[in-house]
């Protein structure tokens, strides 16, 4: 095993462990019957401590349940660039012209961060971690850029086309047929 793994074997064995453990509080088991130091009425019925008691003896109410959207989680129309997301991407585009991958990488992702969702800057970031050489990263940036270019067929189509030449550059020869064809559709 390379060290990589290890280390992320590693990594993911101490948060799980760190997760099983108790807080400041002491246990993080709640027990199921009221503690003994409830007071019950003559009808046998169990009223709550006095509220000086201290917090793992009260009764805890459950957070309140959050409001979930029945709209679908893509969107019909992808995020225009603000005019500081398309200078960025003006920037890394003359960086990259000049050979200078790392610097163009840090722009974009800048960019990303101002326009998280926009299927251009994704892209951009695809085509940036192609020139360095990291076809997987690359990939997964022009899948995320095609969940979210919407019904913008000509963002679509751009993306299917640079995902096909990934796949076809890491091997995956139906992958990008199958790219091709998508782009083809539309």
């Amino acid at each position: 095993m390379n060290r990589t793994k290890i280390y992320g074997v590693t990594a993911v064995l101490s948060l799980l462990l760190t997760g099983c453990a108790a807080g400041p509080g002491g246990s993080i088991y709640v027990p199921a019957a009221p503690p003994p130091d409830y007071n019950r009425s003559s009808s046998g019925a169990v009223s709550p401590a006095p509220e000086s008691a201290p917090a793992s003896v009260r009764p805890m109410t459950p957070p309140a349940e959050p409001e979930r959207s029945s709209a679908p989680s893509y969107q019909d129309q992808g995020e225009s660039l603000s005019g500081a997301a398309a200078s960025l991407v003006r920037k890394a585009d003359s960086l990259l012209a000049q050979g200078n991958v790392p610097a163009a990488i840090g722009q974009l992702e800048r960019a990303q961060r101002i326009a998280p969702r926009s299927a251009a800057v994704y892209f951009k970031l695809s085509e940036a971690y192609v020139a360095a050489g990291n076809l997987a990263a690359a990939e997964q940036f022009t899948l995320k850029g095609l969940s979210l270019a919407g019904n913008d067929s000509g963002l679509q189509r751009a993306g299917w086309l640079l995902l096909a030449d990934i796949r076809r550059a890491r091997g995956n020869v139906a992958g990008a047929d199958q790219a091709e064809a998508r782009a083809g559709n539309l």
